[in-house]
C-alpha cells in the first residue's frame, strides 16, 4: 500500500507539472499581418461617374465602401445568366473537388486533436503455454503446461510541455483554413468565368449580327454593280472588287461562329455538362443590364475580402506553426503511462482477488545528437516562414494591382464606348451618303468600298466596346472578393470583421 501511495503521489506531481506548463508552446505565436497603409487603389482620384454616349448605355458611378452581395451576378438582371450560374454551382466538378479537399483538411485537423488527450487501450489474450525448467535455470525441472488468461487497460499520455502537439494541430487547422479560402476562390473563379463567358458569347453574337448585316449591304451593292456592268455603266474591275469585299466579309463570319461554338462548349463544361448535351441558354447584350452602382471597397478591407490573400495568410500561419514544431523537437519530450489488469490461469479467476496487476511509469527523451538534423529542420522552417511572408506580400500587391487595373479599365471603357458609338454613327452616315452619291454618279466605287469597310470595322468595334464594359464590371466584383462573406453557406460564419459597415 505504501508503494502504491508513493506512486500516486508521483503521478499527482507529474500532473501538476503538466497543468503548470500546459500554456507554454515553443515557437512564435502567429499574428495576422497589418493591412497595407494604402489609402486608394489608383494614383489619380476616381471620378464619381463614368458616362459613355447616351445612346450606348447607362452611366456608372463608383460607390466608396459599398458592400458586395453574395450573388453579385444578379445585378445584371438576366434570368438566363442567374440560372446558368446556379447550374454551375451545383454541377461543376472543380468546385466539388475543392469542397472535398476542404473536408479532408478539416478531418485531418480534427484527427490531430487526439494528440492532446491520453490514449486508452483495452487488450485481452489467451495463451496456451508450456515452460521448461531450463528457461529458469533448472534443467532437471520437468516444466509445466498451462493456459494464461489476461485482460488489461493501458493509458499513455504524451505531456505536451513545449507545445509540439499543439503547434502541429495549429498548423493543420491553418491548412484547413487555407483550403477553405481555396474553395472560396474556386467558387468566385467559377461564377466569374460563367459571367465573363456569357458576356463574350453575347459580344460574339453582336459581331455575327453586324457581319451578316454588312454582308446583306455588300450583296445589295454587288447586285447593283452587276446590273450596271451588264448595261456597260461600270467596268468589270468594280464588280470584281465588290465580290472580293463580300468574300472577305463572308470569310470573317465562320471565324466568329467558330469562336462562338468554342464558348458554348466552355459554358457547357463550366456547368458540368458535356458539349453534346446542349440546353445552355443563349446570350445577347440586349438581355444583360449593366449595373450602375460599382462598389469600391476600402483598401484596408481588401486583405480580408480577397480569398487569395486570406489563403496566403493561412499559409503564413502554417509556416509559423511549423517553426514551433521544429523548435519543440529540440526540447525534452515527456510521456507518462499506466496500466491495470488481471492475469489468471483460468477464465473464472481472471478478475478474482489476487489476480490484479498494474504499472505506472514516466519517460523523458532529450535529443542530444542527431547529426544536425533537428537544427537544420528548424532553420528550414524559418526559411519557409520567410518565403511565406514574401508570398503573402506579393499576393497583396497583385490584388491591389488587379483592382487598380479594373478601375482604370472601367473609366477607359466608357471613353472607348463613347468614341466607338460616335464612330459607328459617323460610319453609317458616311456609307449612306456614299451609296447615294455613287448611285447618282457623283462618287467613285472606291469611295463606296472604303465607306463599307469603315462601317464594318466600326460595327464590330462597337460590339467589342459594349462587351468590355460588362466584362470589366464583372472583373471588378471578382477583384474585390465577390462578396463570399455574405453567403450563408460560405465561410462568413467562420470569419469576422469582413463586412464593410
Amino acid at each position: 500500500m505504501e508503494t502504491l501511495f508513493t506512486s500516486r503521489q508521483k503521478f499527482a506531481a507529474i500532473s501538476a507539472i503538466v497543468l503548470l506548463t500546459a500554456g507554454c508552446a515553443a515557437g512564435p505565436d502567429f499574428r495576422r499581418p497589418e493591412p497595407p497603409a494604402a489609402k486608394s487603389y489608383t494614383s489619380k482620384p476616381l471620378p464619381e461617374r463614368v458616362s459613355p454616349a447616351e445612346a450606348s448605355g447607362p452611366s456608372q458611378q463608383f460607390v466608396q465602401g459599398m458592400d458586395i452581395p453574395a450573388q453579385w451576378w444578379t445585378l445584371f438582371h438576366s434570368p438566363p445568366l442567374n440560372h446558368l450560374v446556379e447550374r454551375a454551382l451545383k454541377a461543376n466538378p472543380d468546385l466539388h473537388a475543392a469542397q472535398a479537399t476542404l473536408r479532408q483538411a478539416q478531418e485531418n485537423a480534427r484527427a490531430a486533436e487526439g494528440a492532446l488527450y491520453p490514449s486508452v487501450n483495452a487488450s485481452g489474450s489467451v495463451v496456451r503455454q508450456q515452460n521448461r525448467g531450463a528457461q529458469f535455470g533448472q534443467p532437471a525441472s520437468p516444466g509445466s503446461l498451462f493456459t494464461l488468461y489476461s485482460a488489461s487497460v493501458s493509458v499513455s499520455y504524451g505531456i505536451d510541455i513545449f507545445g509540439a502537439a499543439r503547434r502541429t494541430l495549429e498548423a493543420l487547422e491553418a491548412q484547413a483554413e487555407f483550403e477553405r479560402y481555396q474553395m472560396e476562390g474556386a467558387y468566385l473563379t467559377l461564377t466569374s468565368n460563367v459571367v465573363t463567358t456569357a458576356v463574350q458569347e453575347a459580344a460574339l453574337r453582336a459581331q455575327v449580327s453586324a457581319t451578316r448585316e454588312i454582308m446583306d449591304l455588300e450583296s445589295q451593292q454587288l447586285d447593283m454593280l452587276q446590273r450596271q456592268y451588264d448595261v456597260g455603266a461600270v467596268a468589270l474591275s468594280g464588280v470584281l472588287a465588290q465580290k472580293t469585299a463580300l468574300a472577305q466579309t463572308r470569310a470573317a463570319l465562320p471565324l466568329l461562329e467558330k469562336q462562338l461554338a468554342l464558348l458554348r462548349n466552355q459554358l457547357a463544361t463550366l456547368t458540368g455538362r458535356f458539349p453534346s448535351e446542349g440546353g445552355t441558354d443563349e446570350f445577347d447584350l440586349e438581355t444583360l443590364e449593366l449595373p450602375q452602382d460599382l462598389p469600391v471597397s476600402l483598401p484596408s478591407r481588401l486583405v480580408e475580402q480577397r480569398p487569395d490573400i486570406r489563403a496566403a495568410e493561412s499559409l503564413l500561419h502554417v509556416a509559423s506553426a511549423e517553426v514551433g514544431v521544429a523548435t519543440a523537437n529540440l526540447l525534452p519530450q515527456f510521456t507518462i503511462s499506466g496500466g491495470a489488469g488481471s492475469v489468471a490461469t483460468t477464465a473464472g479467476n481472471l478478475f478474482s482477488s489476487g489476480s490484479g496487476v498494474w504499472n505506472l511509469g514516466a519517460n523523458l527523451t532529450q535529443p542530444i545528437f542527431h547529426g544536425g538534423t533537428l537544427i537544420h529542420e528548424r532553420r528550414a522552417a524559418l526559411a519557409a516562414y520567410d518565403g511565406a511572408a514574401a508570398h503573402y506580400r506579393s499576393t497583396v500587391l497583385s490584388a491591389f494591382r488587379d483592382v487598380a487595373d479594373v478601375l482604370d479599365a472601367l473609366q477607359f471603357d466608357a471613353e472607348i464606348l463613347r468614341a466607338q458609338t460616335l464612330a459607328a454613327q459617323s460610319a453609317r452616315d458616311s456609307l449612306d451618303i456614299a451609296r447615294r452619291q455613287y448611285q447618282a454618279g457623283a462618287a467613285s466605287y472606291l469611295v463606296l468600298l472604303n465607306a463599307q469597310q469603315a462601317y464594318q470595322q466600326a460595327r464590330i468595334a462597337l460590339a467589342q466596346a459594349q462587351a468590355a464594359r460588362y466584362a470589366d464590371t464583372a472583373a471588378l466584383f471578382l477583384a474585390l472578393g465577390g462578396g463570399w462573406w455574405n453567403r450563408a453557406d460560405g465561410a462568413a460564419g467562420q470569419t469576422q470583421g469582413v463586412k464593410n459597415k
